[in-house]
């Protein structure tokens, strides 16, 4: 154990002294939660403020709008109406970015609502993303004219407005603002912290395998008096710990990131810190022990099998793919956590974290998916070890 644990702390000093692996164990991880929640907050509030306050055109074909609906219109400040357009006209300017959106009454609106029928209204408009906001405004101020006549026409007939109210469903929602929360971003942050795990073992195990390789130090390495399983355990520890920590430190960085935002209300802000609370994120890295160790014996293997470290990270990269494609598929709605789906590499993580954060997750399945992935990073380790003790394999 002692042998194990000199060669641990001499691999891992020599990958300290990496700048590419310091990058993405410590500086991406810890910078990219910050940045991103920073800047995409930013962002999207002044979006929303853009479009709230924007002074929007809307057109009209004057010679059939109703007379209160145009009044109504032109009290508001925060609209310019342009009058005088016919449907084609309206149209074309709205389909330009001239128009905000287009109103035009049907000829007969007026007849028709007087007769208490449905009066016919064209509302043309050009939504994407932030336009859907402005649209919105618009369609509030239709949805408050036909209020006015609706009430007007219940008036007229002595009813009371009420009487089209023939149900009164009352809803309750049993799940918890955290339960909701999780639904968001429950999917979205284990496909972070797998990449991260992932990713933080990339470069120390191409440089402990393949880079002392291509630096001569292997062979020197394999002279000393310690088993091959030594050399190869203290190797691993220190790919195991690189990703581990990297997961660690962008749940620090998501912490850093969302206490820079102020906008965020006060108790959207507490149902987050809850979902950051101490009990969830030692669960968290549980998870993410087992997965990084069943990585880091696969990154391992292949930079044990590579040449150089140019070749390794032709072998690894692609390897990218296989691990997002589970990850992303977490992502998906109705993809929960059962006995099938706990025993799917990667994919069970990425549910299983998704079950944490909300507190849905159950006991027996959540220990399923501890001893799918402990047996699977046994079995990737042990294919490890077969792969390094091969002369063929480390000398080719």
């Amino acid at each position: 154990m002692k042998t194990i644990v000199t060669i641990f702390r001499k691999e891992l000093l020599d990958s300290l002294r990496d700048r590419r692996t310091l990058i993405t164990m410590v500086a991406i991880p810890l910078l990219l939660f910050p940045i991103l929640i920073g800047i995409s907050s930013r962002v999207m509030m002044s979006q929303i403020k853009k479009a709230q306050d924007k002074v929007l055109r809307v057109g009209l074909l004057t010679n059939q709008t109703p007379q209160a609906f145009q009044s109504m219109l032109m009290e508001r400040e925060d609209l310019r109406v342009i009058e005088y357009l016919t449907l084609e006209e309206g149209t074309a300017f709205v389909q330009s970015d001239s128009l905000d959106a287009f109103i035009a009454f049907a000829p007969s609106f007026e007849r028709d609502v007087m007769e208490l029928r449905r009066g016919g209204v064209s509302f043309i408009y050009k939504s994407a993303e932030r336009r859907d906001i402005e649209t919105d405004r618009v369609r509030k101020m239709l949805d408050a004219y036909s209020t006015i006549l609706r009430e007007a026409r219940f008036k007229r007939m002595n009813l009371d407005a009420a009487i089209v109210n023939t149900i009164d469903v009352k809803e309750q929602n049993l799940a918890s603002q955290k339960e909701r929360l999780a639904e968001v971003i429950g999917g979205f942050l284990p496909y972070l912290f797998i990449i991260f795990c992932y990713v933080g073992a990339i470069y120390p195990a191409i440089d402990l395998a393949a880079g002392e390789k291509e630096r001569g130090t292997l062979e020197t390495l394999l002279t000393a008096p310690v088993g091959r399983m030594q050399i190869l355990l203290g190797k691993f520890g220190v790919v195991t710990l690189t990703g581990v920590l990297s997961a660690g430190i962008s749940i620090f960085g998501l912490y850093i990131g969302i206490r820079q935002v102020r906008e965020i209300p006060p108790e959207l802000f507490q149902t987050i810190m809850s979902i950051l609370e101490l009990k969830s994120i030692v669960l968290l890295i549980s998870l993410l022990i087992p997965l990084t160790v069943f990585f880091a014996a696969g990154l391992l293997s292949l930079s044990i099998y590579a040449r150089s470290f140019k070749e390794a990270q032709s072998l690894i990269s692609p390897l990218m793919i296989v691990v997002i494609v589970p990850a992303f598929l977490g992502l998906l709605p109705g993809m929960t956590l059962n006995e099938v789906t706990a025993l799917i590499p990667i994919l069970n993580i990425s549910l299983a974290t998704k079950g944490i954060i909300a507190e849905t997750a159950t006991t027996w399945l959540l220990v399923e998916v501890f001893v799918s992935m402990i047996a699977l990073a046994g079995i990737s380790l042990y294919i490890c070890s077969k792969i390094f003790g091969r002369e063929s394999v480390v000398f080719r």
